[in-house]
């Protein structure tokens, strides 16, 4: 495997002085290809601060973080979004779907920044849908569709560009048992299917079979790195697979 992101010697300061808060402190973090990395702490550790930098929304302090090997760090302004829209594919636990487009249309919203319009448009669009088994809600609104059902458009609406790196930030946070399960087996399969590099921040200790790796942050400093995973404790048994 190679390394997909990696983030060395990362501070994250908000603030200036003495009121100054430090989200990051020296962390030194890689993510391979093939894997889910699955990356926990309190709130207010500092996990969605190193997603956010990792995906390039936010700027670290000092300190590098590669993307696919490039240095991103002092990249432009303008440059910037061309390497989030290249290689990362977003996924968030309140789902950021438009309530006004239909599930293709939030699709297709997605291809159109990577240059896909019209009937092409629309055709991968069903055929993500297909892949997250939601063949038949192309023209359901969100508000029409239940939680599980919204996040998997959302993972559909992330795979549109083929990206080389899945964030997620609490994507079963607001599910029932199956539907995380269902989202969880996806993302997993992106990774060791797919070789995807997911990074998932939760505090859902539900989904810790479906990690490679356990990364603890507190206090914005990562203090330990788990390879066994903890016994799964979903309600009910059994699993649901897309994406083959």
């Amino acid at each position: 495997m190679s390394a997909a992101i990696t983030v060395e010697n990362l501070s994250k300061l908000y603030g200036h002085g003495t009121a100054a808060v430090r989200a990051l402190d020296g962390v030194n973090f890689k993510v391979e290809s093939g894997e889910v990395v699955l990356l926990m702490g309190p709130s207010g550790s500092g996990k969605t601060t190193l997603l956010s930098i990792m995906g390039c929304i936010l700027r670290a302090s000092s300190g590098s973080v590669r993307v696919q090997g490039k240095e991103v760090s002092q990249l432009s302004e303008r440059k910037i979004p061309q390497i989030r829209l290249k290689h990362i594919g977003f996924i968030f636990q309140g789902f950021n779907l438009f309530p006004t487009l239909t599930a293709g249309e939030n699709v297709e919203l997605s291809l159109d920044l990577h240059g896909i319009r019209g009937k092409k448009a629309k055709t991968r669009a069903a055929a993500l849908l297909e892949q997250v088994g939601l063949t038949d809600k192309y023209k359901s609104f969100p508000a029409d569709m239940s939680g599980g059902q919204k996040q998997r458009v959302a993972i559909a609406r992330a795979l549109a560009g083929e990206p080389d790196i899945v964030l997620a930030d609490e994507p079963t946070a607001a599910l029932d048992s199956h539907s995380g399960r269902v989202v969880m087996q996806m993302l997993k399969e992106l990774a060791h299917e797919r070789g995807r590099a997911v990074v998932i921040v939760t505090h859902d200790n539900r989904v810790l079979e479906y990690g490679d790796r356990i990364v603890h942050i507190e206090d914005g400093r990562i203090t330990e790195s788990d390879t066994e995973m903890i016994p799964l404790n979903w309600e009910g048994e059994g699993t649901v697979s897309y994406l083959a």
